[in-house]
C-alpha cells in the first residue's frame, strides 16, 4: 500500500526537477501544465499517461532519446549524467501525472 504515496512524493520531486532551469529544464523546450515561461521547441506535455502507457518508454526517452530518434533535439539527460536514474524517475512519475 506504500507505493502510492512514495509515488506521489516522487511525482511532486519529479515536478520540482522538471520545472528547475538548472537540471531537468523541462520547461525550456515544453508546455506543461503549472509552468512558467515555457518553450515551444518540443510538445506540450499533457495526456502522457495515454500517450505512452509503458513508463519503461518515457524513461528511455528522457535516458537517450537519440536511440530511437537520432534527429531529435531531446538532451540525453541519462547518457550525459545530467539527471540520475532516481531523478529521470521522478519526472516519469510527474509526467504521468499530466
Amino acid at each position: 500500500m506504500a507505493a502510492a504515496p512514495a509515488r506521489a512524493q516522487s511525482a511532486a520531486e519529479g515536478q520540482k526537477l522538471a520545472f528547475d532551469r538548472g537540471k531537468g529544464n523541462c520547461l525550456t523546450c515544453h508546455v506543461i501544465r503549472g509552468g512558467d515561461l515555457p518553450g515551444t521547441i518540443g510538445p506540450e506535455l499533457k495526456d502522457i499517461k495515454a500517450k505512452y502507457p509503458d513508463r519503461n518508454e518515457l524513461v528511455a526517452i528522457l535516458f537517450d532519446e537519440t536511440k530511437r530518434n537520432p534527429q531529435t533535439m531531446m538532451p540525453p539527460f541519462g547518457r550525459n549524467r545530467l539527471l540520475t536514474e532516481q531523478e529521470i524517475n521522478a519526472i516519469v512519475d510527474f509526467l504521468q501525472t499530466l
